[in-house]
């Protein structure tokens, strides 16, 4: 058996630190095509590739689109953005001109729950603890731009609020990248009248923030500074829509988001190409990098390897019916992944017991990938199963895996880029190819444009999630009705969900059945242009977890970073 997980001794960081890593500028200009001049370099290691650059690949034919996706995640880890990086890496090292587009990582998860997002062991982009932390500075730019509109509400309320805004119906929150649950819901301006009109207010994570959204959906320019000023702030007492534009906010806000909205070009460990760019969470937002990423990606590379966050029920759906809807993106693939480990989990074994085989449970928890299965079946796109390989693997639980994949029509094959880099992931590198090249990929939207907003919602729970229905209170269902009346009905929805189960529960493993979604709330997110639908006890402001990755992470006497995964 090839090398696997668990027995390198090396952390992700320590593989990082020891990489080395070619010019950026080199990269750009061997790689793809990219000269110095259409470049702003970050230092060494770190670009933008200006937009002017970028306008003018328009008319060049695209290149093959590969979506890689998940089961639903589970604390055994299953290794999304790892099979990212080592698929990109596989391809090239069989040949292809290929390279991946990614989210960056937001600040709230690299010091709360796990650490580092830049992909593990041998399959990482790199420079890593750049990526993690502040690399190129687009995530302070999305957080200023967000609490510059914020801080312009309040003050024109307290300038004589000439727009008749009603305090009460401001419905702008502020943002902040990090996990601070005491933030979630707050009272401000307090401290008398020179501080203006009290009021509840809160935060959400930038992640969550529509500016996010708005930047990664936007195709130039003209058309982020337009979404930005379409966006609705609050209301007046008549219950009319307050936009950005009419506080003459979204030109300020397009200044302050110019440089980050050009994609910003790292490298793997391998050297091979790849944008990073943009991060809306998936159980929360639309959790997919930039279109201006990857449209630049299709121009450049001939095979862009792409991910959509957590499983296929939230992150693939919204890539789909979001990103593709508005973008005209069609992937030609789409690879799913898990580990053994996993679907082991979601056939009820504990997290300790992981490492005993056990094949009634891995068939249990097949029923979790099998769903997923169907449900990119749904989307008329062809799919392969990508096996992150652990060291506790026993050929048969392989075997068992293999069998039930072939029999739902779809090849699964084992994969250790995680300790051997793009030559461990070759094999699915190759079946990617001939499945693209089989040409049977024909995208269909879970639901047209014209359906009502809630049915919409409805149809996602059913179709998706299984749910035997989606619920809501009068009071949801009329606020859709009256966005519906403004001539908002055609947007698409962002289901806010749990990204445990299918379900809104947590803790509901494998493929859930019996249950019904219930929408708690809706926010119109009129710039991005969907609705968002938040769902269960999902939180728009995450907390820290007892036990924070940030008590681990630290800086050296040598003055490295330590401790990020």
């Amino acid at each position: 058996m090839p090398a696997s997980q668990h027995q390198n001794p090396k952390s992700d960081i320590e593989i990082a630190q020891a990489a080395k890593m070619r010019p950026i500028m080199d990269v750009a200009k061997e790689r793809l095509g990219i000269e110095a001049k259409n470049l702003e370099p970050y230092g060494h290691y770190k670009a933008k590739v200006s937009m002017d650059y970028i306008n003018s690949l328009k008319g060049k034919k695209d290149g093959k689109l590969i979506l890689v996706t998940a089961i639903s995640p589970t604390p055994a880890g299953e290794g999304k953005t790892t099979t990212t990086v080592g698929l990109t890496d596989a391809l090239n090292h069989i040949g292809k001109k290929a390279m991946c587009a990614l989210r960056e990582p937001s600040l709230g998860p690299s010091f709360g729950m796990k650490g580092g997002a830049a992909g593990g062991g041998y399959a990482q982009v790199v420079p890593m603890e750049d990526i993690n932390l502040h690399f190129t500075g687009d995530f302070h730019a999305i957080t200023s731009a967000h609490n510059l509109l914020a801080a312009l509400i309040d003050n024109h309320i307290y300038w004589g609020n000439a727009l008749g805004i009603d305090s009460r119906r401001v419905t702008w929150r502020r943002v902040l990248d990090m996990n601070d649950r005491a933030l979630r819901e707050i009272v401000c301006s307090l401290g008398g009248v020179a501080n203006g009109y009290p009021r509840e207010a809160g935060f959400d994570i930038t992640v969550a923030s529509e500016v996010m959204a708005i930047f990664c959906l936007a195709k130039n320019i003209d058309d982020l500074k337009e979404r930005l000023g379409n966006i609705i702030v609050a209301y007046t007492r008549e219950r009319k829509p307050v936009r950005a534009k009419e506080l003459n906010a979204n030109g300020a806000m397009t200044v302050l988001l110019k440089d980050a909205l050009a994609p910003n070009l790292v490298q793997t460990l391998e050297g091979t190409p790849a944008f990073i760019h943009g991060g809306p969470f998936a159980n929360i937002a639309h959790g997919c990098n930039s279109v201006s990423a990857t449209t630049a990606a299709l121009k450049v590379a001939d095979y862009v390897v792409t991910e959509a966050g957590f499983g296929a029920d939230l992150g693939a759906e919204k890539f789909i019916d979001i990103k593709c809807r508005k973008a005209g993106l069609k992937p030609d693939c789409v690879v799913i992944v898990a580990t053994i480990r996993a679907l082991k989990m979601h056939g009820g074994v504990a997290k300790n017991d992981l490492k005993k085989e056990d094949l009634k449970a891995l068939e249990a928890g097949m029923s979790n990938l099998q769903r997923h299965i169907e449900n990119v079946k749904k989307f008329g796109l062809p799919a392969v199963v990508s096996i992150n390989r652990f060291s506790a693997d026993t050929d048969a639980e392989i075997a068992l895996v293999k069998e039930k994949c072939k029999a739902l029509g779809v090849e699964a094959l084992m994969a250790d880029h995680w300790a051997e880099g793009g030559a461990g992931a070759a094999d699915v590198a190759k079946t990617v190819v001939k499945v693209i090249d089989e040409g049977k990929a024909n995208l269909k939207l879970l639901y047209p444009d014209e359906m009502p907003l809630f049915e919409k919602i409805r149809t996602i729970a059913k179709e998706i999630y299984r749910a035997d229905d989606a619920t809501a209170d009068k009071s949801v269902k009329d606020q859709l009705k009256a966005w519906e009346e403004m001539g908002f009905g055609k947007l698409p929805v962002c289901i806010a969900k749990t990204q445990y189960s299918f379900s809104t529960n947590p803790d509901a493993k494998g493929a859930p059945t019996g249950f019904n979604i219930p929408v708690r709330e809706v926010r119109l997110s009129a710039g991005a242009e969907f609705i968002v639908a938040i769902c269960g006890e999902i939180m728009t402001m995450p907390g820290l977890p007892k036990v924070p990755s940030a008590d681990s992470i630290n800086i050296n006497a040598e003055g490295k970073v330590v401790g990020l995964f």
